[in-house]
């Protein structure tokens, strides 16, 4: 008989061997593919992760049990097999448990990752002892009583409906119970002779079988939660672009036309949703009132108060006129509603007939003036409370002229605070030395360098990390 038909004969006797360790070696590789795809699926895309990896690493071993396959492999590879065969041997019950270990919570699940790391803990002692020995089923007893462990604590979870409410994440219990009853059947039989070092030997065949159970009721559970994540982000997603076109109608629509007054208004939210607000209480053609606030914190929480200020500025819009006044009443409409949440505010009122400007705020950051007569920039602070402080509080006022080519500068924290690559701030200095050195340039000109200074001051692959606001008025 030659070579070619030596072989032939050899492989028919392993091709179900081989056609199952190629099977699950497929099977893991496709659920990894699924996880790299999909990856934003949420935190069930973990399970499919590690399931993925148990299917593929059994795979594997049950192919380096083809004697065939391994006379065939070149020398290099040849010498690796007992090591390969050796560390996945030990560690199936790591990705075993990492994997049940995403179906469930609390101390369940600490429980379960205790189990993982004392089988990895294991599986060092005895992968090490192998290199050093040659030795390679020295700790096999104790890496089988893990397994059972695991087994025994995965088929009462799972057959005690209480346990499943109280620790686990599962919709499709019935399912996994049917894969794992199979399963458990076969695998504690095989652990516990093991454990008792009787060396008895079940059909592989069988092994096999069982295990396709349990890994395919693993599959299905995982992907079906993955399904249920990905419909729930998209409702999120869909109700945050709601939110998002609810809270751009709260803000104002253009910028109010007066004679004697350029305005410019920039405003970039962080997230779909934002806690930045800012509206005009124009009276009429010379008066006009500015009204910024940042909610501490970003979302949902931050821009729901956000539209609660919307609706208290229409009742102290008799107020428009008296920056401590609309401020303080502000305050007190709000400061019941924050329910630990604090809100800064900046107010600024201009009567360009009379030539002057009144400023208060609470907690915000300072008012950058420019002043045209001498071409100087003026920080004006003028703070009381921030919004949801518990003590009453007075808001100061600051009476400012307002004359031809002066400049007045609104914003929020997210323009002052983004840093550098070596941690400095954007700050008010810059700020101020940007509007020094833009002085003919038109309202709308100056804040578009602004943000375009500000985006080239952070780190290109910085993400935004506040909302945005500006606000530039120019006296003509």
């Amino acid at each position: 008989m030659d070579m070619d038909s030596q072989l032939q004969t050899m492989l028919s006797g392993q091709v179900f061997l081989l056609f199952s360790g190629t099977s699950f070696i497929i099977v893991g590789l496709a659920s990894l593919a699924v996880a790299a795809i999909r990856r934003n699926s949420g935190a069930g895309m973990r399970a499919v992760v590690f399931l993925g990896i148990w299917s593929t690493m059994y795979g594997v071993q049950r192919l380096t049990e083809c004697s065939t396959l391994v006379t065939i492999l070149p020398q290099w590879l040849h010498s690796c097999v007992p090591y390969v065969e050796t560390s996945i041997t030990y560690l199936l019950i790591v990705a075993a448990a990492l994997s049940f270990r995403e179906l469930v919570v609390g101390k369940l699940r600490r429980f379960v990752s205790g189990l993982a790391l004392i089988g990895l803990l294991v599986a060092l002692l005895a992968v090490g002892w192998f290199v050093v020995t040659g030795e390679k089923y020295t700790l096999i007893r104790y890496n089988n009583l893990i397994s059972a462990g695991v087994l025994i604590v995965l088929l009462v979870f799972l057959s005690v409906p209480a346990l499943n409410r109280k620790y686990g994440v599962l919709q499709y219990r019935g399912v996994l119970l049917m894969g794992c009853t199979i399963f458990c059947v076969e695998a504690l039989y095989v652990s516990l002779v093991h454990s008792r070092g009787m060396g008895h030997e079940i059909g592989r065949g069988w092994d096999d079988l069982g295990f396709a159970a349990l890994l395919s009721s693993l599959a299905y559970v995982d992907l079906q939660r993955v399904y249920a994540n990905e419909r729930r982000l998209s409702t999120i997603e869909n109700d945050l672009a709601i939110a998002r076109q609810v809270q751009f109608s709260i803000l104002p629509t253009t910028t109010p036309q007066l004679s004697r007054l350029r305005i410019a208004a920039a405003y970039e939210p962080m997230t779909a949703v934002a806690g930045d607000f800012y509206e005009f209480l124009p009276v009429d053609e010379h008066r006009i009132g500015f009204l910024i606030t940042d909610v501490s914190g970003h979302g949902v929480s931050a821009a729901l108060i956000a539209s609660m200020i919307k609706v208290a500025v229409q009742s102290v819009a008799a107020h428009a006129a008296d920056p401590a006044e609309l401020l303080r009443h502000l305050q007190g409409i709000l400061s019941a509603d924050l329910r630990g949440q604090f809100v800064s505010a900046a107010y600024l009122w201009i009567d360009t007939e009379a030539g002057n400007a009144f400023y208060s705020a609470a907690g915000h950051p300072p008012l950058l003036h420019w002043h045209a007569a001498n071409s100087s920039v003026e920080r004006v602070t003028s703070n009381g409370a921030l919004f949801g402080v518990p003590f009453e509080t007075e808001y100061p006022v600051r009476e400012l002229p307002c004359s031809a080519g002066d400049r007045f500068l609104l914003y929020t924290d997210g323009i002052s605070e983004p840093e550098n690559e070596v941690g400095e701030a954007f700050g008010e200095s810059k700020l101020e030395q940007i509007v020094h050195d833009n002085p003919s340039v038109s309202a709308d000109e100056l804040s578009r360098q602004v943000l375009t200074q500000l985006a080239s001051w952070q780190p290109t692959a910085t993400p935004q990390q506040d909302d945005l606001t500006l606000i530039v008025i120019e006296a003509l």
